[in-house]
C-alpha cells in the first residue's frame, strides 16, 4: 500500500481527478487546506493498493502542541479486508519518520466499531470522550509506542 498526496491545487490532482471515489474527497481536502494551511507531510492523501484507490488518509493538520490528529475512510468495496488497518499504520509510520517526538491522536464515534477495532490493532488506546468543535461527542486515542 502506499499513500498518494492530495496536492494543494485542485488542477494539480489529475492522477485521482476522473476516480469516482476519489473526487468528492479530493475536493473537500483541497478545501481544507484553505483553512488549515498545506504543509506536507501533515496533508490529505489516498490509500492506493494493487493499482486500485482503497481508501484516503489525513493529517488533520500539521502538529499543534506537539499533536497531530489523524483520520482514514476505506473506500467500501475494500472494507472487511484489512484496508482500513493499513491505512492506519501508514499514517502512524508517516508521522513517526517525520517527527517521533509528535503524540499521534485519533478521533471516532462514541460506540465500539471499526474505527475503534483499526484503531486498537494499531497500538491505540481509548483516553476519554471529548467534545469536537466540528463532530460533537467523540471518543479520543492516543497511539502509544511498543
Amino acid at each position: 500500500m502506499e499513500l498518494i498526496p492530495i496536492k494543494k491545487e485542485i488542477t494539480e490532482n489529475e492522477a485521482f481527478s476522473g476516480d469516482p471515489s476519489c473526487q468528492e474527497i479530493g475536493e473537500m481536502t483541497v478545501d481544507y487546506y484553505k483553512k488549515i494551511g498545506f504543509v506536507p507531510p501533515w496533508i490529505g492523501y489516498f490509500a492506493k493498493q494493487n493499482g486500485n484507490f482503497v481508501g484516503s488518509a489525513a493529517f488533520k493538520g500539521q502538529p499543534v502542541n506537539g499533536v497531530v490528529e489523524i483520520a482514514y475512510i476505506t473506500f467500501e468495496p475494500y472494507r472487511n479486508q484489512g484496508v482500513g488497518a493499513a491505512i492506519c499504520k501508514k499514517l502512524v509510520e508517516l508521522s513517526l519518520e517525520t517527527d517521533p517526538s509528535v503524540k499521534i491522536t485519533a478521533r471516532t464515534l462514541p460506540e465500539n466499531n471499526f474505527s475503534t477495532r483499526i484503531l486498537k490493532k494499531n497500538n491505540f488506546s481509548f483516553i476519554g470522550a471529548v467534545d469536537d468543535p466540528d463532530d460533537g461527542p467523540v471518543w479520543e486515542w492516543v497511539f502509544k509506542l511498543q
